[in-house]
């Protein structure tokens, strides 16, 4: 398996302006609009950002729990994830080598790092009509993972790159799935993006989809940013996009009713 390379690819760089644009439209508020003591705009902020670290949470068990005893152990785990998440944002690190990812393997799937303590996966394993990298390249494929990382500026492409890359090695015996969103959101919230995930069972399956389908012309053509890759990374742009509008306007409106 050749991982991605960083400089092929190609996507729309409008929505990542209109992101950011949403984003800095949300700060101007919070720090221009505070003209009374009870018009506590960066609460009202920060509580819509809790909500979407709560449904974080939630939708991203519901994703691979078979039943709702499961849903409930991921749910342990991924609020332990979050927990560590948030205190390494504070700390200022941002998700950045090896042995971060190692620790939210360790949080996320607690059963199988005990088996397998801080070791990447030792079997094959195949994911759909996807045959994943046979477990002696992991190693490698991870350093070189990071270094690619490195190389991407923007830190929205660069997130999504990493769920990608991270889903398709699939470098653990257990919880790849959501290890690798959590790893996105980790890198998203770091710099102030919403945090995104899967919201209901259309969207589940059209992620998917635009993923297998990416792995598959990756696998018949590794050095080229076709449209289905192009089509994963455009859908995750759209949830950035939609999470910061929604975001935008919660606080517009509380902004706007406290002005009355």
């Amino acid at each position: 398996m050749i991982l991605l390379p960083p400089e092929i690819i190609k996507t729309d760089y409008k929505n990542i302006g209109l992101i950011e644009q949403e984003i800095k439209a949300i700060y101007r508020l919070i720090i221009f609009s505070r003209h009374h003591t009870d018009d506590d705009l960066l609460d009202y902020y920060l509580n819509s950002i809790h909500t979407l670290q709560e449904l974080l949470v939630v939708k991203n068990a519901q994703m691979e729990a078979q039943t709702e005893e499961e849903v409930g152990e991921y749910i342990v785990g991924l609020n332990n994830t979050l927990a560590f998440i948030v205190e390494e944002i504070i700390n200022q690190r941002n998700f950045s080598k090896a042995s971060d990812l190692l620790h939210l393997f360790r949080l996320i799937s607690p059963v199988s790092h005990s088996s397998h303590p801080n070791k990447f996966r030792q079997t094959l394993i195949q994911v759909g009509s996807h045959i994943c990298p046979p477990p002696e390249i992991i190693p490698t494929l991870i350093e070189t993972f990071f270094y690619n990382i490195n190389l991407i500026n923007n830190p929205v492409i660069k997130a999504i790159y990493v769920h990608h890359e991270l889903v398709r090695m699939h470098p653990f015996s257990d919880g790849n799935g959501r290890i690798g969103r959590m790893a996105k959101n980790w890198m998203l919230m770091y710099d102030l993006f919403p945090p995104i995930f899967i919201k209901n069972k259309e969207e589940k399956k059209l992620y998917i989809f635009s993923l297998n389908n990416s792995f598959e012309a990756l696998r018949n053509n590794p050095h080229q940013f076709s449209d289905a890759t192009k089509l994963f990374f455009q859908l995750e742009l759209d949830r950035i996009l939609k999470n910061s509008q929604d975001v935008y306007k919660s606080v517009f409106n509380v902004g706007l009713s406290s002005n009355k």
